[in-house]
């Protein structure tokens, strides 16, 4: 499996074991795991199950001899973005690692945005915040300003203020901040 992820430009490291993959310093960069259901030691189900609870949110793909329904099941519901069964046409594993790969490049450029906005909505006054909220739900300064029973300059202030520190310059700069981040951040204080 190396020598046909590396025929397509693709590096891979391979593991003995489930023990050496849990012992390995695994590099961060977008990628995926190919696990067998049966491996030595701890079956590949035990093990997305122990790197779920270590935080690994790497992509899994099972490739497995030995898969029944439940098994795929069982897969699929912890987090498995594929289950192969052996034999395994070469274009359809690399098709799944690719995929697996791209949904991994998403998910971590998602994260990286998310963690970008919550510092920069951090940085926000109360006030500020506020208006951020209104303005993402996409309240005019008129009725941003008659709601928190202030004067529409006063919005337009705070408005400016909120948009610099959140290195947005449209609106829909905004709302796009606002989606990304989760509820519990966009919760009202």
């Amino acid at each position: 499996m190396v020598e046909l992820l590396l025929s397509v430009g693709i590096e891979s490291l391979a593991f003995g074991s489930s023990a050496e993959l849990l012992a390995a310093e695994l590099p961060d960069r977008p990628g995926c795991m190919v696990l067998d259901v049966r491996m030595p030691g701890i079956s590949g189900l035990e093990l997305q199950s122990t790197l779920a609870g270590r935080a690994v949110r790497t992509p899994v793909i099972f490739l497995t001899g030995h898969g029944d329904v439940p098994m795929t099941i069982q897969a699929m519901k912890a987090g498995a973005c594929d289950f192969l069964t052996k034999p395994v046409r070469s274009q359809t594993l690399l098709d799944a690692v690719l995929g697996a790969i791209a949904i991994d490049r998403a998910q971590r450029r998602a994260s990286l945005a998310e963690r970008r906005n919550r510092a920069l909505f951090a940085k926000l006054t109360p006030r500020e915040r506020q208006i951020f909220k209104a303005v993402a739900l996409g309240q005019l300064n008129k009725q941003i300003a008659y709601d928190l029973n202030i004067s529409e300059v006063t919005v337009k202030l705070h408005r400016g203020g909120m948009m610099k520190k959140l290195a947005a310059s449209t609106v829909a700069d905004v709302v796009h901040i606002w989606e990304s981040l989760p509820p519990a951040v966009r919760k009202d204080d």
